[in-house]
């Protein structure tokens, strides 16, 4: 027997309380808690012996090891993404922004895998079976051998895809739309989340079938639910973008079986998910050329190198304090940056709102990007436009100096592909000075340096102007801000 003892657990972070309370000491949010109700066992009965443990053996560290078999699905972004394929037994997470597109690449991974021959099942819980087949017909892929249903009880689900030939892919959309009789909760809550993935994650393993659960994000791109969910599984996808942009990246978080720094590059089209080979020359396909506060940047995400536009406005501001703004690229660091070009390069920006834009919709992680986002900052400040075939990159420390990056040599070789001509790169960069004939390196010890060039180049533009239609207007009063 059990005995039901109610328990209060907050729907956005798990943690559990013993009355109601209206904020959750663990995450800050509030009117979160509510209350539900959990079986707990009852104390040993007297008399009674313990259960005794049963001995296992141990295993040495040396010894053969294999690497785990895998199931390329047939879209090489997303095997890129998970590692090369499918585990067996293996559960992945993915999650991503409402509309984003991730039915959509669950239904193409599905239909390129029964496409080879291997049963793949898409059970929905939000979706009835007509709405999935239009997707599908939407997308062409309305012939391929995929088994569908619309169902929500996960015991149902566990003995129809235990029934017969075991699938090798089994998607779940979503996992906050099932239930389970395990426990006495709304489907959605924390408990019905978590048991209702417990039974799913131990039919993968016992069986040997690759499951996809689709999660819920919160308002600030985190997966809903307690995040023992996200512990459980082997691997979190995250699938993001902006909806004014047809690209998608697919991002991994975590992967037990393969590196968590890969993305996958997705362009949304009227057939669907179409997979971009190429990302950089997408990217930087609709560039402004000889516009000021503009610099390209040759970053590095897993694998891949990437070149990506960077965009910076500084202008004038009339409020008493200056706006900071930045898409794609972190706060805190775009605060330190400022706070280097004010300290040590003389560049007065406390007079300023910046906006700082990472161009398609990419989100940068790497502290590489330091030098770029510097770069268009001080060249929008000066009106001073950068070279359009040269790239940056370059991390900028506290005391102004420029610090080396890894993994120099394929930032260099993918610019040199697209056709840049000159890369200016820190001083630890000299030893791939010869490793790309036709890409001429400049080399900068410190963020005065750079800065220096540039305000050159804008106090040279300024003077031809001067030269050719007179005394300016208020471009002067720009450049006294750059020191």
């Amino acid at each position: 027997m059990a005995r039901r003892d109610p328990s209060f657990i907050c729907q956005n972070c798990g943690a559990v309380y013993g009355r109601w309370q209206g904020k959750c000491d663990a995450c800050g949010e509030w009117n979160t808690i509510a209350e539900e109700s959990s079986a707990t066992a009852r104390p040993q009965m007297p008399g009674r012996p313990p259960r005794k443990g049963r001995r296992f053996a141990l295993e040495p560290l040396a010894g053969e090891t294999r690497d785990a078999p895998r199931l390329a699905c047939g879209l090489a972004e997303f095997d890129r993404v998970t590692g090369g394929g499918f585990v067996r037994g293996s559960v992945l997470l993915l999650g991503g922004d409402p509309g984003i597109g991730k039915s959509t690449l669950l239904i193409q991974v599905a239909a390129a895998l029964a496409s080879g021959g291997h049963r793949a099942v898409y059970i929905s819980g939000e979706e009835a079976v007509a709405q999935v087949r239009l997707r599908a017909e939407r997308l062409g892929l309305a012939g391929a051998q995929v088994g569908l249903a619309a169902e929500t009880a996960v015991e149902d689900i566990v003995a129809t895809l235990s029934e017969g030939e075991t699938p090798r892919l089994a998607i779940i959309d979503s996992i906050q739309t099932m239930w389970t009789d395990m426990v006495e909760s709304a489907p959605g809550t924390v408990t019905q989340v978590r048991a209702s993935a417990q039974a799913l994650i131990r039919f993968a393993k016992r069986s040997g079938a690759a499951v996809i659960l689709v999660g819920h994000v919160t308002k600030d791109g985190q997966i809903a639910g307690p995040r023992v969910v996200e512990h459980m599984v082997d691997a979190v996808l995250s699938f993001e973008g902006e909806g004014s942009h047809q690209f998608r990246i697919l991002r991994a978080v975590k992967n037990r079986f393969g590196p968590t720094d890969e993305i996958g590059v997705f362009e949304m089209t009227g057939g669907g998910l179409a997979e971009i080979a190429n990302p950089s020359e997408l990217f930087l396909s609709e560039r402004d050329l000889g516009s000021p506060g503009t610099a390209v940047f040759a970053g590095i995400e897993g694998s891949r190198p990437l070149l990506v536009e960077i965009q910076a406005l500084v202008a004038p501001t009339s409020l008493g304090t200056p706006r900071r703004a930045v898409n794609g690229w972190d706060q805190n660091r775009l605060s330190m940056v400022l706070a280097v070009l004010e300290a040590h390069c003389g560049v007065r920006l406390s007079g300023h709102d910046v906006y700082l834009n990472v161009a398609g919709g990419l989100r940068i992680q790497e502290p590489a990007a330091d030098l770029a986002a510097a770069a268009a900052l001080v060249s929008s400040l000066a009106n001073a436009p950068l070279r359009p075939d040269a790239v940056y990159f370059g991390e900028i420390s506290l005391s102004g100096a420029v610090r080396p990056v890894a993994q120099t040599a394929a930032r260099l070789k993918e610019a040199k592909k697209l056709g840049f001509a000159r890369a200016i790169a820190p001083e630890a960069a000299r030893a791939e000075s010869n490793s790309e004939q036709g890409l001429s390196l400049q080399l900068v010890h410190g963020l005065a340096d750079l800065v220096a060039d540039i305000a050159a180049a804008g106090r040279q533009r300024t003077d031809d102007g001067r030269q050719r239609t007179g005394p300016p207007t208020s471009e002067d009063r720009r450049r006294r801000d750059v020191g």
